[in-house]
């Protein structure tokens, strides 16, 4: 066990200026910090990018994070969780997009990696918490007795969105520390603590596609198993043409559809069984109503009845209002007050009153 007059945390650190800043923040509010970065795959795995390791899991990474570490007098250690990554992560983007669903794989990580795993490392050696860098925040309301997740300060750096699966357990232990800051805010404090990482840029791509390459990652997963090409029809079941594999396809996507049809075409439905795409003109991709399973509840509990709220459908949507209709313990119906597009199975709907993060879920199906 690690015995410790200051409360003990270990912060995820990847290197990035985000948990950099976190670390230096805590260890400031007189927490004992240990920083840990996680390999969570191998370039010759997963491809792309393979001669300039400087991403996520790169030897680069972790000595940057290893280096504030060391400046801040922190421990920092190194967990390779790259098996774990691969079943629980990896392995559901596959199986995901093989069945014509577009999911969001940090979710997944975030609940099953970086909470569920790695809690059962850290919380044994005697650590009161965990912390990372997302840009959310966390309020213990006394009235519910409920841990609640709230929107970060800065709308436009607001991570909430892929916390909705955390749990009241995992919240009662969790810290983010950056969530009352801008991203102005932390990259001047990089500067004045003099950290290596305060001008590193921030990741765009899919962390295990590192060259962001979708369509090459696919061929060479399962040595290309993963994609068989197929028909394209048009919504009234007329063959238009042939797709390259339907992990390639997402719903909204025009994906050069337009040429021989006059107007743009976009990726309306996905028919795994089949193994066929059908596109269609935007105005088809608006849809109301919809069905979310895997229901977590996060700041409330389960209404016993219909509730207005806010609905975001991806990370980069604006939260709509919508009414939504509890179906039975993890499932529920949602209804827009005007449509929205390209409601994508397999995305995450989340649910907001205002701030506060209500709970979240997978969407299953799309109502014509």
């Amino acid at each position: 066990m690690l015995k410790n007059k200051k409360p003990l945390v270990f912060v995820a650190m990847s290197g990035g200026v985000d948990s950099s800043v976190a670390a230096c923040l805590l260890q400031e509010q007189g927490y004992e910090v240990v920083g840990v970065t996680l390999k969570l795959w191998e370039y010759d795995e997963v491809g792309g990018n393979i001669f300039r390791e400087s991403v996520c899991c790169s030897i680069e990474t972790i000595n940057d994070a290893r280096n504030v570490c060391n400046q801040i007098g922190a421990k920092h250690w190194v967990f390779d969780f790259k098996e774990e990554f691969k079943k629980n992560v990896i392995s559901n983007f596959v199986d995901e997009y093989k069945s014509g669903r577009t999911p969001f794989p940090c979710i997944i990580c975030n609940r099953k990696v970086k909470w569920e795993i790695l809690g059962e490392k850290v919380f044994p050696l005697g650590a009161e918490f965990l912390a990372t860098g997302h840009y959310a925040r966390i309020k213990f309301d006394e009235k519910t007795g409920r841990y609640q997740i709230l929107k970060a300060q800065d709308s436009s750096r607001d991570q909430s969105y892929v916390l909705w699966s955390l749990s009241q357990k995992d919240l009662s232990k969790t810290l983010f520390p950056l969530g009352d800051l801008t991203k102005t805010q932390v990259r001047e404090l990089a500067r004045k603590y003099n950290l290596k990482t305060a001008n590193k840029p921030d990741s765009q791509e899919l962390c295990f596609v590192p060259d962001n390459d979708y369509e090459r990652f696919f061929k060479e997963w399962e040595n290309g198993n993963s994609v068989k090409p197929g028909p394209i029809y048009n919504l009234k079941k007329e063959k238009v043409g042939e797709h390259q594999g339907i992990p390639f396809y997402t719903i909204g996507q025009r994906k050069g559809f337009g040429k021989g049809f006059g107007k743009p075409m976009y990726v309306a439905k996905i028919e795994p069984k089949e193994n066929t795409i059908y596109i269609a003109e935007d105005k088809e991709l608006w849809k109301k109503i919809f069905t979310v399973n895997q229901v977590n509840w996060v700041s409330i509990p389960k209404p016993e009845k219909s509730i207005k709220c806010q609905v975001k459908i991806r990370n980069q949507h604006q939260p709509a209002s919508a009414t939504l209709s509890v179906l039975d313990e993890n499932k529920v119906r949602i209804e827009f007050d005007k449509p929205e597009r390209a409601i994508t199975p397999g995305q995450s709907a989340v649910f907001y009153d205002g701030e506060i993060l209500l709970g979240g879920g997978i969407i299953v199906k799309v109502e014509e």
